[in-house]
């Protein structure tokens, strides 16, 4: 186990660097270059030239990178021009609300697929079965922010059983020891900071969870319909291995490999799908933020975010190949 981690970091490092690579050639592929992105298409020739001078954009692209590399190895990710502070303490700031959201609508996904998955492909052929297949074709096609706007229309504006956006009612007087406001409220027993920051979430991650719930729920029927007809399993049941223990221990331990792979994936599905749902929510997360700099082409922030958000994407992976050998050691040798 410890050579699959230590295999695994070592493939991270030059994936990191070959996405920095393409981050900086990226920038530097901007028309008029990053001084002309930062100070607008009528800066004068004189601006442009101080800002190159400013930040050395006027020296050769390899000592450009080097230097912005090093920078990155020393956590100076740069300085967002839209708002003036560093980059890595406005992810700091924000990153809590994305983790909070996108835990939140993964473990809705997680808790609806797996049973629905699994009930389905036990009824394999009848109606249930039928309409979970439906649904879950309906959720890979319908787009997340057509959903969102959906659901706030619906729940919120319409309704008002779900706030319409923000992380917690602006008059709620709370404290936030960690960032996230949910785990806040417990440890500080502020119930109602805690209630009210849950409802705030309620929509969001329905929308944000929408398309891996589908996703997840199909893998899940689809193997164990494969694994309930092995051959393994009709031999357990001819050995006297009870229905409920066949269930635990032989279907759904077996069932659950691709189903735990299919997971880590969507977590990279999750990230960029908040860029959109904390659009339409408002939220004050990762996502939103990194649509504000898209527009605002604070490309100092769209280098640093994305870069990280790949270092937690590699890192969840790395988590998720450590558990498919915890759920079946056999596949230890071969990972």
């Amino acid at each position: 186990m410890t050579r699959l981690i230590l295999r695994r970091l070592a493939l991270l490092v030059p994936t990191l660097l070959g996405l920095s690579v393409l981050l900086f050639l990226w920038v530097r592929a901007l028309p008029g270059g990053p001084a002309t992105a930062l100070l607008g298409e009528r800066a004068t020739p004189e601006a442009v030239a101080r800002v190159n001078e400013l930040y050395g954009f006027d020296k050769p692209l390899v000592q450009q990178y080097l230097t912005w590399l090093g920078q990155l190895l020393q956590g100076n990710f740069g300085v967002s021009t839209r708002t003036g502070r560093p980059v890595l303490e406005e992810f700091v700031n924000r990153f809590p609300a994305t983790i909070e959201l996108t835990v939140v609508a993964l473990v809705i996904a997680i808790g609806v697929a797996i049973p629905l998955g699994y009930v389905a492909a036990r009824r394999q052929g009848r109606p249930l079965d039928h309409l979970t297949v439906l649904a879950s074709l309906v959720g890979v096609t319908i787009p997340v922010f057509f959903l969102a706007f959906l659901l706030k229309w619906l729940f919120a504006v319409q309704l008002g059983w779900f706030p319409s956006s923000g992380r917690q009612d602006p008059t709620m007087v709370a404290t936030h020891p960690t960032g996230f406001y949910v785990l806040d409220g417990i440890l500080t027993r502020e119930w109602d900071a805690s209630w009210d920051a849950l409802l705030h979430l309620v929509l969001p991650a329905v929308a944000l969870g929408s398309i891996p719930l589908a996703i997840i729920a199909r893998i899940t029927r689809s193997s164990v319909i494969e694994v309930q007809d092995a051959d393994y399993v009709r031999t357990a049941r001819a050995k006297g291995l009870g229905p409920s223990r066949l269930r635990r221990r032989v279907i759904l331990r077996n069932a659950m490999l691709p189903v735990a792979t299919t997971i880590g994936l969507q977590v990279g599905l999750l990230l960029s799908g908040a860029v959109l749902t904390e659009t339409v929510f408002a939220f004050p997360g990762i996502g939103s933020f990194l649509s504000n700099a898209v527009f605002n082409l604070d490309y100092a922030v769209l280098q640093g975010f994305i870069l990280i958000i790949a270092v937690v994407y590699a890192l969840v992976n790395l988590v998720v190949d450590v558990s498919y050998g915890l759920i079946d050691p056999r596949t230890r040798a071969t990972r």
